[in-house]
This record gives structure tokens, C-alpha cells and sequence, in this order.
């Protein structure tokens, strides 16, 4: 009878040990392969985890953003693999169907995604600061300090007119949390990358430096959108150079007034003292008053040789130009534009 007894005691734990071993594996299984992520459709979540964040705040954000279904295996998980204590910043992209596991190593393995990082259509310090991190961890602040900070941007072999020679509008990828200091070096190994042996030729045969190619680049960028025509208005601003003939800029007086709404240049505001002022002084401004595209930088060096010293925007309103050899000749077309302009009532 008591041999019965141990026999049947025996058998109620094997079972119940099967079951419990049963169970676990289960509850072992699920937690780490069973898919936890609930994105609808296809499209992945974007994870961004700041710098200094804890593991708390990326469970939270996940979970927040409904991007797992349940956050307590998925910390199980991540104990187990010793993320917990080991968070990286950076941007994951988090698929649909993945399971802890799947998360917690990509996290864990810190396999960032690339940010591609676009900047055009600039014309200050302060709109490519905002452009350039827009997409970042950075913010405009943090990059502003450097691009205005002199003993920084001399580092670089610039100046504090020049220095945004050294941004090659571009598609660049770079890291989410990349930090200021980071992008710098990063936009000056592109500019060295731009500035090939070839082009310091082309610029050295014009009598130009790299930041006066950039600085010239920025008025022709500045004159025309057509890219097809920027190396026949480069090929005027060039012309007057050699001849030592004010380049008589519109851009470079907008620049200088700093107002980037006003349509239409007048007398007044060729009377401005700066050196911007390219109707008051010769040569070629201090520096770029814009971030000229690469088209606008090859068009000066690629200049289309010609003799013509004038241009004006065509009547037409469809922005070319219409050239001229003589004062004489532009000024029948600058009437013409004038003219438009007034029929337009743009003052």
C-alpha cells in the first residue's frame, strides 16, 4: 500500500514537472520567436533612440508607438541577452512579424539604418543649420554654434564669409545621432572628395580660388534656374572680371540688404555700403551668398567663352536671359524687361 503511494506521488510529479518543463519551453518559445511586432501592412517603424536613452525609454517608445504587442516577453528577452544595460543610439528599423529576438539583436548589434541627408535651395547660415539636421538628432543650434564658431571653422582651412564653400549640396547617408563635430568632418571629406585634381586645374587656369569658384557660382546660381544657361552667364561674370569691370550683381545687393523677398532691384539699394555691394566695389564679393548646387559650380568652370558682357531676363517671363555685347544693345533689352516688369506690376 505505501509502495502505491510513492509510485502514484511519483507519477503526479514527473506530470506535473512534464507539464511545468512543458509550459516553460512554451512560455520560452513564444517570448523569443513568436512574432511580437504588430505594424499593419508592410511599411517598417522607424526607432529613433537618443543618445543617453535606457532601456525603459526604448520598451516605452515601442510600446507607446504600438509597435510591440507585449513589452514584458520582449523584456524578458532582452535581460537574457544583456541589452538591458547595454542600449545604443542611433535609428533601427523595426519590420513587421519580427519577433523579440529578431528586435533585441538588431538593437542590440547596433545596425543602424542611414539617414540620407538632402540640402539645397540655401542661402544663409542659419537655413543650413535648420536643412541639415532637420532629419538628425542634431538640432540647428548645435550646428549653427559651429558654423559661426571662427576657431572651428579655420580648422578647415576657412574663413567665416567662406565657409559655406565647403558645403557640396548633395545626397550624403550618414547616422542619425552623428554629432555636430562629426557632420563637419563629414562635409569637409565630401568637399575634398568634389575638389578633384581636375577641377583645382580648371579653377587654377581662371585665376580662381576653390572659395572664389564657390563665391562666383553662388551669383550665377543666383541669376539663373536654368541649369542649361549657367555656364553662358558664368562666361559674362568671367568676362568682366578679366577686364576688371564691376560684375554689377542684383543678387549680391538682395544679399546685402538681407531682405530675400524683394523682387525687383532699385537705385536705392545700389547705394548700400557693403562689401556685397558688387555695383560699388570690383571683383568678386567676400564670399558665397548662397550654397551654389554642383551645376552651378561646374557651369564656372566649364564656362561657355564668349564675348558677351550684359544680360538681362527676357521679356518673356520664362527665365532665360537675352545677351549682349554692348551697353547700347542691353539696354534695349533691359527696357524690354523693365517694361514687362511694370505691365506685371512688379515693383
Amino acid at each position: 500500500m505505501l509502495e502505491d503511494k510513492k509510485t502514484k506521488y511519483y507519477l503526479i510529479g514527473v506530470i506535473t514537472f512534464s507539464v511545468l518543463m512543458t509550459s516553460l519551453s512554451f512560455y520560452f518559445y513564444q517570448a523569443f520567436f513568436s512574432p511580437n511586432t504588430i505594424l499593419e501592412g508592410e511599411e517598417p517603424f522607424m526607432l529613433e533612440i537618443p543618445s543617453n536613452a535606457t532601456f525603459k525609454n526604448v520598451s516605452d517608445s515601442l510600446y507607446k508607438d504600438e509597435t510591440i504587442h507585449d513589452v514584458i516577453t520582449f523584456s524578458f528577452v532582452a535581460k537574457i541577452l544583456g541589452y538591458q544595460d547595454n542600449v545604443k543610439p542611433g535609428l533601427y528599423k523595426i519590420n513587421p512579424r519580427m519577433s523579440n529576438l529578431n528586435v533585441v539583436k538588431l538593437l542590440r548589434s547596433a545596425n543602424q539604418t542611414p539617414v540620407r541627408l538632402t540640402f539645397n535651395n540655401v542661402r544663409t547660415k542659419v537655413d543650413l543649420a535648420e536643412k541639415i539636421t532637420s532629419k538628425l538628432e542634431l538640432t540647428d543650434e548645435q550646428f549653427l554654434n559651429l558654423l559661426t564658431d571662427s576657431v572651428n571653422i579655420r580648422k578647415f582651412g576657412f574663413e567665416e564669409e567662406t565657409i559655406m564653400a565647403m558645403f557640396i549640396p548633395n545626397t550624403y547617408e550618414v547616422w542619425w545621432n552623428t554629432s555636430a563635430e562629426n557632420l563637419f568632418d563629414r562635409m569637409h571629406t565630401e568637399y575634398s572628395k568634389f575638389w578633384t585634381e581636375e577641377r583645382k586645374q580648371k579653377a587654377n587656369a581662371l585665376g580662381l580660388t576653390q572659395n572664389e569658384v564657390s563665391t562666383l557660382a553662388s551669383i550665377v546660381q543666383a541669376e539663373t534656374q536654368k541649369a542649361d544657361e549657367r555656364p553662358k552667364v558664368a562666361g559674362v561674370y568671367l568676362n568682366r572680371l578679366r577686364i576688371n569691370m564691376p560684375l554689377q550683381a542684383d543678387p549680391t545687393l538682395v544679399f546685402a540688404v538681407g531682405d530675400f523677398s524683394i523682387k525687383r532691384v532699385l537705385n536705392v539699394h545700389k547705394e548700400i555700403d557693403s562689401p556685397y555691394n558688387t555695383y560699388k566695389y570690383l571683383g568678386l564679393p567676400p564670399g558665397p551668398i548662397n550654397l551654389p548646387e554642383i551645376s552651378a559650380l561646374d557651369a564656372v568652370l566649364n564656362f561657355e567663352n564668349h564675348d558677351y558682357l550684359y544680360f538681362c531676363a527676357k521679356d518673356d517671363f520664362s527665365g532665360y536671359h537675352a545677351f549682349a555685347t554692348n551697353l547700347a544693345e542691353h539696354l534695349i533689352n533691359a527696357r524690354k524687361y523693365q517694361n514687362a516688369l511694370n505691365q506685371a506690376k512688379i515693383y
